[in-house]
């Protein structure tokens, strides 16, 4: 007979599911007020036109954050391995935790793209996908960080995971595949699934923390 759901337990997924379902609501929104403006917006255009003149030096680190936080490697390599990762530690229903949450944080990007459909800027760096809103690079940056948090709840987890999602934001728009305000919705999205997700798999994820 497994142990009774405890009060803890239960103000810690509603309160995961609650800031998920807000974030992931704004995010949406966000795509909303861009879809019915003018688009691009100016401090879109303001901050594409700057960026690249702000650190020229980071731009290699950009393309380096390009081919990490996209293709196979953020999509395949470490949600595999890191899932592989927790199960040798003992905790599985961690690892399917980090599974789902990138898998329907990837689906949810997809989605939004092709709601949106919006245009990305035409000085592109790199080769990318049709669909600007939402960043899929800072989605799946913003997803982990929030698995990473959730399962290992340290203020240095969080502080290097929030330095990782600026990081990720800002590269995507050095190298001209995104909008600013494509950046900020896509470190929503993701956060916010990822929240949603973590409410869904409360019991296993807390008490195999507490192990």
């Amino acid at each position: 007979m497994s142990p009774r759901t405890t009060d803890v337990e239960i103000t810690v997924a509603l309160r995961w599911a609650v800031v998920g379902a807000a974030a992931l609501a704004i995010g949406v929104l966000l795509g909303v007020l861009l879809a019915v403006a003018v688009d691009p917006l100016g401090v879109d255009r303001w901050w594409n036109g700057a960026v690249g003149g702000l650190a020229p030096s980071l731009q290699p680190l950009s393309l380096v954050m390009n081919a990490v936080g996209g293709g196979w490697i953020a999509t395949y390599a470490v949600p595999l391995g890191g899932a592989l990762v927790l199960v040798l530690a003992r905790r599985p229903w961690s690892g399917l935790f980090l599974l789902a949450a990138t898998a329907v944080s990837a689906a949810a990007v997809q989605v939004l793209k092709g709601v949106f459909g919006r245009v990305r800027p035409e000085d592109m760096l790199v080769i990318s996908d049709h669909g600007s809103f939402p960043s899929g690079h800072t989605a799946n940056a913003a997803t982990l960080v929030v698995v990473a948090v959730v399962l290992f709840p340290r203020l240095w987890v969080a502080l290097v995971g929030v330095a990782w999602v600026l990081l990720m934001a800002f590269s995507r728009t050095q190298v001209h595949a995104h909008w600013l305000t494509d950046t900020v919705g896509g470190a929503l999205v993701g956060a916010g699934v990822a929240l949603l997700v973590a409410a869904a798999f409360v019991l296993p994820i807390l008490r195999e923390r507490a192990r």
